[in-house]
């Protein structure tokens, strides 16, 4: 009977749309006529004397849909909108550079500005109708900037890509601070597993640190309960300061993270609960995120009826969804969510030795290649760009075919990470500035192909983006020896460890990212013939170590010597193994259980000092 119910009322869900439409169309508040992102939405502004709404959304997002269908068909509201504004509707997921400018302001986010770009007032969440309505007027009536406008402070950055003791010290007090130890998680109101804050208390696991084990351990139970058990994937996060209130949307970069840490969590503890968790994210990828070619779609909607909550929904089977429909999956394949996805693969990959993982990673990037490559090893964000490119596309990218190589050792998938930095290098640095990478493409930068459309606001570097380019561009330098990938490496730093910016929450992706960049990663190469069975299982074993800060070759002679190597290793009569630090190497080991042994001694002596 309570299917039933539900059928009734995903019917009248679909229709009410239809008849509102019907209704505004007939009437003075017709639909409003939403425009894209563009300059010449300025220049129309500017002639016309209006300002520009901006609703930025997403469009997986509950409180989006809900604003939608309330919010925008409310007669008053449309009316003020097509009197004396233009409207503008993004995804966010399609505008890295909109995204990463207001992505405090959570989604759906409202931001009004005057014809010439300034910016009026920024408004997070959802905003009932009346209220809408208020404040449309109250901005033609005076439209100077609102409380919610601050204007930028120039940020001196840091000279020195090292944060420095007491610094350091405060964002591990921080880090800690932001725990919840009753619940686990980082953050008390909404629940979700923030994988850098994760990884770092895993690797501080690493070096006996109890705590830090616990609430990594703490964290990766509670946020099973955001698993689906149905189809597998993660919900985005839960509400209410628990873990039992899921926003049911699934967005790639959700499913990436949580797949690669379950996978690492794996690799380290042996724990077939986290092992069974990184499968179940697998599935749904495999399932609903991916195209017929291979590569992967972006994310499925929270809701199966726009703007109705869809907890009954989701507490179905299998065949009691599938008779009520399958909530919309957005089909756009962008390089940046496929670059996080092949990332993630490997990593499950590595973990476990599963030979289909690797190999729906190396189609996604293969397509990707073919598909959204840019001229000079960089890439676009969709099939074509209002704007851009972004650094997010290439970034990701560019750190997929470094993991590539890592699980492979065919150094075409390197050649490939060389591009791409190259192509960062290249495009995203703002000569005005001393440190860190824009999240645009900066058009007075040398080489640059491309510039967004400024509309008030010039290309500016993102924190999350810097911290995964000082990791990626510091391990290529290790991997490869080559001192500009250890600039950009420091470049990226630099931006991080100034004071303003560091202190921000979460802190343990600043925290990881410098004690990379002070710290070799732990190196292990595979001495023997690619095609030695024995020489393959050591070098599986040495892609199950523990850790994403690792550098794994394997030293096939007859295709002579593996990149960035002085060591001269010895010719034995079967194939072996050998971990090297500071340089020093291990005995050799000819077991597979033997190499985590190797490493793990050798990493202690390298932390230990001589």
């Amino acid at each position: 009977m309570k299917q039933i119910v539900w059928l009734v009322a995903a019917l009248l869900g679909w229709l009410a749309p239809l008849h509102r439409a019907e209704a505004a169309a007939a009437g003075p508040s017709a639909a409003i006529e939403w425009q894209g992102w563009s300059d010449a939405v300025f220049e129309r502004a500017l002639r016309e004397n209006r300002f520009v709404l901006l609703d930025l959304e997403a469009i997986w997002c509950h409180w989006c849909h809900v604003m939608d269908e309330t919010t925008y068909q409310d007669p008053k509201v449309v009316e003020l909108i097509r009197r004396r504004y233009i409207a503008v509707r993004v995804d966010q997921d399609a505008r890295p550079d909109l995204s990463n400018r207001y992505e405090d302001y959570g989604w759906p986010a409202t931001i009004v500005f005057d014809a010439r770009g300034a910016e009026i007032i920024k408004r997070s969440g959802y905003i009932p109708p009346r209220q809408m309505a208020s404040v449309l007027q109250a901005i033609i009536e005076d439209p100077t900037p609102g409380p919610s406008v601050v204007p930028e402070s120039k940020i001196e950055y840091a000279r020195e890509a090292s944060l420095g003791q007491p610094l350091r010290q405060q964002l591990l007090e921080e880090h800690l601070a932001q725990y919840d130890f009753e619940r686990g998680g980082w953050g008390l109101v909404h629940k979700f597993l923030d994988a850098d804050s994760v990884e770092f208390s895993m690797r501080r696991s690493r070096t006996g640190e109890l705590q830090a084990e616990r609430m990594a351990r703490q964290t990766l139970g509670a946020q099973l309960a955001l698993l689906d058990p149905v189809w597998g994937g993660v919900y985005q996060y839960s509400t209410g300061g628990d873990w039992k209130q899921p926003h049911f949307e699934k967005i790639m970069s959700m499913q990436a993270d949580n797949l690669r840490i379950y996978a690492l969590a794996y690799a380290l503890w042996r724990d077939p609960t986290y092992l069974h968790a990184a499968e179940q994210i697998q599935r749904y990828l495999q399932s609903f995120l991916s195209s017929p070619a291979g590569a992967f779609y972006t994310s499925q909607d929270s809701d199966l009826i726009p703007g109705q909550h869809s907890a009954e929904y989701f507490a179905l089977g299998d065949a009691g969804r599938r008779r009520l429909g399958i909530p919309r999956v957005d089909t756009h394949v962008y390089a940046r969510e496929n670059g996080w996805a092949i990332q993630a693969l490997v990593q499950l990959y590595s973990a476990t030795g599963q030979i289909a993982y690797l190999d729906q990673a190396r189609r996604a990037a293969q397509w990707i290649l073919e598909h959204r490559g840019l001229k000079g090893g960089g890439f676009r964000h969709d099939r074509s760009d209002a704007a851009g490119p972004y650094l997010g596309d290439t970034l990701a990218m560019a750190r997929a075919f470094l993991s590539l190589y890592g699980a492979t050792a065919e150094r075409s998938w390197l050649t490939r990470a060389e591009q791409a930095a190259s192509f960062m290098a290249q495009n995203f640095i703002d000569p005005a500035s001393t440190a860190g990478f824009t999240t645009a493409a900066v058009a007075a930068a040398a080489g640059a192909v491309a510039a967004a459309p400024k509309n008030g606001a010039s290309p500016k570097p993102q924190r999350d983006e810097n911290i995964a380019l000082a990791r990626f561009a510091n391990l290529l330098h290790h991997t490869t020896g080559k001192a500009q990938h250890r600039e950009l490496a420091v470049r990226a730093l630099r931006y991080l460890v100034t004071p303003a910016l560091a202190k921000r929450r979460p802190t343990a992706g600043v925290l990881l990212a410098e004690l990379e960049l002070s710290t070799s990663p732990a190196h292990i190469t595979v001495v023997g013939r690619k095609d030695d069975p024995q020489a393959r299982t050591l070098f599986e074993a040495a892609l199950a170590y523990p850790s994403t800060y690792k550098r794994v070759d394997w030293w096939d002679r007859r295709e002579g010597p593996v990149p960035n190597t002085a060591v001269q290793y010895p010719q034995l009569a079967k194939a072996a193994a050998f971990a090297c630090s500071n340089q020093r190497c291990s005995l050799p080991a000819f077991e597979p259980d033997q190499i985590r042994v190797r490493v793990d001694q050798l990493q202690r002596s390298a932390a230990s000092g001589p």
